[in-house]
């Protein structure tokens, strides 16, 4: 079995939705993907979440969590909880690195990274050639 992570810009178009459906019930049906890690800072992961949602109804194999780059404080920063998860570790890190490290957990975990790059600047973009620097398969929708 195989664990996918997810890195995108933070704002992305409806239009990806039928391509990143496509691209994860490939994952999960020709290349045994189980696990997947999404983060939750932008669009892009908000899709990423909405689909795996529902795919899991149709696969229930599979499972994913939300992985939070802080720790809950008093404002509801996220509605649903019960999908989440804080990797081990992160409650040491300052809050300015929280997403930097959160992000390289979740290239640790993974064997596949699914991207959303539309530029070669950025958060995205540098975390997507670090995945491809450790030799991850990369694949950009």
């Amino acid at each position: 079995m195989a664990n996918c992570t997810f890195l995108g810009h933070r704002d992305c178009p409806e239009t990806i939705k039928s391509k990143l459906r496509k691209v994860l019930v490939d994952l999960i049906t020709n290349h045994d993907v189980d696990m997947f890690y999404v983060g939750h800072q932008g669009q892009f992961d908000a899709y990423v979440h909405s689909e795996l949602k529902k795919l899991k109804q149709e696969y229930p194999k599979i499972n994913y969590a939300v992985v939070l780059a802080y720790m809950p404080g008093k404002k509801t920063e996220y509605d649903d909880y019960s999908d989440t998860m804080l990797p081990e570790g992160i409650e040491s890190v300052h809050p300015h690195y929280a997403i930097s490290w959160r992000n390289n957990w979740m290239l640790r975990q993974a064997d596949y990274v699914v991207t959303y790059i539309t530029h070669s600047w950025g958060g995205a973009y540098q975390y997507a050639e670090k995945a491809r620097h450790q030799k991850k398969v990369v694949i950009n929708l």
